[in-house]
């Protein structure tokens, strides 16, 4: 193979890596899921779970702590719910500290949780990998999507 030979294919992969990459990187970010459901309180909430520093016992989207159960869908979940959620945060549990919130804070992180549970699903269980690298979802989740 001669040089001018060896700088085309090579130029030729270089822009095809190039446009791989924009593609990769850009295609599954298009869309959030809960940016409809972006509040005041939505942020507030967030900034409270990491205040409180939440993720050192439980998690969300399957990243943090395993002390406690991971809280992405918490809010959906058939046998928690909002009224769960509520009560666990007004009062606590044998090991989780009551952390004497008021009334404005627990509107506060249900709200967050609510975003967390309209933007991921943990843990993943039913996927498939693409021939590009990216996930899609194999069937239905819990929550039917």
């Amino acid at each position: 193979m001669n040089l001018n030979t060896k700088r085309f294919v090579s130029g030729i992969l270089f822009v095809s890596f190039f446009v791989y990459s924009i593609v990769i990187y850009t295609v599954g970010t298009r869309v959030d899921k809960g940016a409809g459901s972006i509040t005041d309180a939505t942020k507030k909430g967030k900034l409270l779970f990491q205040e409180k520093n939440c993720i050192a016992c439980h998690q969300l989207y399957g990243l943090g702590g395993y002390m406690g159960p991971d809280l992405t869908n918490v809010m959906s979940a058939p046998d928690k719910g909002p009224i769960f959620v509520r009560s666990i945060l007004q009062y606590g549990t044998e090991r989780m500290p009551n952390f004497h919130l008021t009334e404005t804070e627990i509107d506060e992180l249900m709200s967050f949780l609510n975003y967390a549970d309209k933007t991921g699903v943990s843990p993943v269980k039913k996927f498939e990998i693409n021939y590009d690298g990216t996930v899609n979802w194999k069937g239905k989740d819990e929550k039917g999507n």
